[in-house]
């Protein structure tokens, strides 16, 4: 039995099913065939058809073979929307077309015209009058009881992983719904979508480590895009309302399970709007998530129980240091102490860090890990925000929140940084940083700070994750589960 042959072999053997179709005068991969009926769309039509009955409505069926039973009687024939039974008895098709059957494989993808009915047992089937070879596969499928279980082989070869594994087509599927679901809530609320530049000349928009690559007619180097948000808020200084982007970003940084080089994110920007304007947003956002895929708020997400509707808590970071560490960042005055007070945690810091640096380093090694529920973390340091407006009651703050769900960073927003005398020194300090060997801190943008000083009105920014909202959403704990095609290491 080909089963027991190993891969290779079960090639050749298929090889030679396919020479024998050729010398029959039968193309095994032709140009065109048109089904007249999904699985789902023959469900739904025949939900009422009784048990062991045979109806003369001729319907016909394509998809992939992916179980062969009672010696061919039987064929599970699945479409994207789901199964078909097909029935096969001899007096129903010819000896050439039983000569196909015996030539038929497990992963062919077949046409089949014929009869529906329904068997004695309450299995909706179409009795085949003619099959159609559509594409015969060469390669065998894994072993159906088993599965794909090797991870490398689940994500470079993606095909093959949903040809078996149901469950990554649904994610995939489902990662679609929510992007959608997202694009129309912004869509609805009048903000404009655009498109801005994947090739950038100067790093700017977040704190990362850029890809580059060179431009040869130019002869000049240019950067991946780490992030749009730059180039957007200069389309809101233009005169647009309101913008958003869910596009691709690039960062050259280490890979793990909630990172990847490439990433999708959505950036969003509207004037006369601050960061608790964006709270309410990214609320929006979740829900409309969790109910594109569950048709409720109430999800799980690696055993847990998490509720995605807003509003959620606001905290400030400086709190949550004081609960979770025992420091409270607001009563410590010098950078020196506050480097005294990360020695006392046992978190390290580098030797000139400053307060706001400290604190920040606090926070992620002493409080993200007790984030499970949806929680806004707000007014971080200045320090560490560049292009963040100095926040209105603390000048050692910006507005600027982060989104935690899972333990997890969710997004990012801002009350926008509008005054370009503040911008072109915050971008100074970033030159400095960058000079002194910081490859994530930005660079001088000076046609950005041209930009503002043409007036930028009072803004918010948002930027999602939309990868890790996605799993989330769909229970995932690997970025990998839900992008069809992740980086992976050259074999």
């Amino acid at each position: 039995m080909t089963e027991e042959l190993t891969g290779t072999e079960q090639r050749q053997v298929r090889l030679g099913k396919l020479k024998t179709l050729e010398s029959q005068g039968i193309n095994a991969y032709p140009q065109i065939y048109r089904p007249s009926i999904t699985a789902k769309e023959l469900e739904e039509k025949y939900a009422v058809l009784e048990n062991d009955v045979q109806t003369e409505d001729v319907v016909k069926v394509a998809g992939r073979v992916k179980a062969i039973r009672n010696s061919g009687m039987f064929i599970d024939l699945y479409d994207p929307s789901g199964k078909v039974q097909i029935y096969t008895s001899l007096e129903h098709i010819t000896p050439e077309q039983q000569n196909m059957l015996d030539l038929l494989d497990i992963g062919d993808i077949i046409g089949v015209e014929g009869c529906v009915r329904r068997t004695k047992r309450g299995q909706l089937s179409v009795t085949a009058k003619t099959f159609t070879m559509l594409a015969k596969a060469l390669l065998p499928l894994p072993d159906k009881f088993h599965g794909l279980t090797d991870t490398d082989t689940k994500y470079r070869q993606r095909y093959l992983d949903m040809i078996v594994n149901e469950d990554t087509t649904r994610t995939l599927i489902n990662r679609s719904k929510i992007i959608t679901a997202i694009r129309k809530l912004l869509l609805d609320k009048g903000i404009l979508e655009v498109e801005t530049p994947l090739l950038h000349t100067i790093k700017g928009g977040a704190s990362a480590k850029p890809f580059i690559t060179h431009h040869n007619a130019l002869d000049m180097d240019l950067f991946l895009r780490v992030a749009p948000e730059l180039h957007l808020k200069r389309l809101i200084v233009g005169g647009l309302e309101g913008v958003f982007e869910i596009g691709r970003n690039f960062r050259n940084e280490g890979i793990d399970t909630r990172h990847n080089p490439e990433f999708t994110m959505m950036e969003v920007y509207r004037q006369y709007n601050d960061y608790t304007d964006m709270m309410t947003l990214f609320e929006e956002i979740c829900e409309a998530a969790a109910m594109a895929v569950h048709g409720t708020t109430e999800i799980e997400i690696d055993g847990k129980k998490i509720n995605l509707k807003g509003p959620f808590p606001r905290r400030t970071m400086a709190d949550l240091v004081k609960e979770y560490a025992g420091v409270d960042f607001m009563e410590i005055k010098t950078d020196e102490e506050a480097r005294e007070a990360c020695d006392k945690l046992g978190v390290y810091v580098a030797e000139d860090a400053d307060w706001g640096h400290c604190m920040a380093a606090v926070f992620e090694e002493k409080c993200e890990k007790h984030l499970i529920q949806p929680v806004h973390v707000l007014d971080h340091p200045k320090s560490l925000s560049p292009l963040t407006k100095t926040h209105r009651n603390d000048d050692r703050l910006v507005e600027r929140f982060e989104s935690y769900i899972n333990t997890w960073e969710m997004c990012n927003a801002y009350t926008e940084l509008t005054n370009p005398l503040d911008q072109r020194e915050r971008f100074e300090d970033q030159v400095k940083a960058r000079e002194a060997g910081d490859e994530e801190a930005d660079m001088m943008d000076d046609d950005y700070v041209t930009a503002l000083e043409y007036g930028l009105a009072p803004t918010g920014g948002l930027g999602v994750g939309i990868d890790r909202l996605i799993m989330v959403v769909t229970n995932h704990t690997s970025i990998r589960d839900i992008i069809a095609f992740p980086t992976m290491r050259k074999k």
